[in-house]
């Protein structure tokens, strides 16, 4: 079972998570809190897998406060939900510990797939933030003054037309439709495309591209 807290200074927003999660097996939200200080006095008495954390409330905002859960109860992992999604908030909450960032508009599958992503160990980043934040990335690297020394990864050309093609949620056999190419080119594309930038998925590879100030 994971445990679950959820941390939003709106109550209605609360009722909405937790009338979402209700009948989610293997789920079960085990407390609310109005901001980061409730939430961790709550957390002294009742222990969480995973803590649902916005990021503007009064008193203590999430940023503080994942900071501060992270340094207490390094067990408890962190899904950041907000309506903010400027990169520069996703950057923000994943170096102060987050391990996972959702928009509140994001549909129920998708936020039970974060929590249970999350409870497991891994990254999340929901799916409009990543093609938001890829995007822009794809914008970077595509300035035409911009010379292959300067672009991320030093990506070829072809690389680049993978990566707008996956931007735009054509799958691999789609893409290679497109490029008149094999599935298994298109394949090592995106997987050199991940070598170059060291990460180990698309996720990440947004998270360098913001990390390294190119978002």
């Amino acid at each position: 079972m994971i445990r679950v807290l959820l941390t939003d200074d709106h109550a209605i927003i609360r009722e909405g998570i937790r009338a979402l999660l209700v009948k989610e097996p293997g789920v079960e939200v085990v407390g609310e809190a109005n901001n980061g200080r409730e939430l961790l006095e709550l957390l002294a008495t009742t222990p969480a897998d995973v803590v649902l954390m916005d990021i503007n409330m009064p008193e203590m905002d999430g940023l503080t406060a994942t900071r501060l859960v992270r340094e207490q109860y390094p067990e408890t992992r962190v899904l950041a939900l907000s309506m903010l999604d400027h990169p520069e908030y996703v950057h923000n909450m994943m170096a102060a510990g987050a391990t996972g960032y959702v928009l509140k508009n994001a549909g129920k599958d998708e936020i039970t797939f974060a929590i249970r992503s999350v409870a497991a160990g891994r990254q999340f980043l929901c799916s409009e933030l990543g093609f938001i934040m890829l995007h822009k990335v794809l914008a970077f690297v595509s300035e035409p003054e911009a010379s292959p020394a300067a672009k991320p990864g030093g990506f070829s050309r072809r690389e680049i037309e993978v990566l707008k093609l996956l931007a735009e949620g054509l799958t691999t056999n789609e893409i290679a439709d497109k490029l008149f190419t094999s599935r298994r080119t298109i394949e090592t594309h995106r997987q050199n495309i991940i070598e170059k930038a060291q990460v180990k998925n698309t996720a990440s590879l947004i998270r360098y591209a913001a990390l390294q100030g190119l978002l």
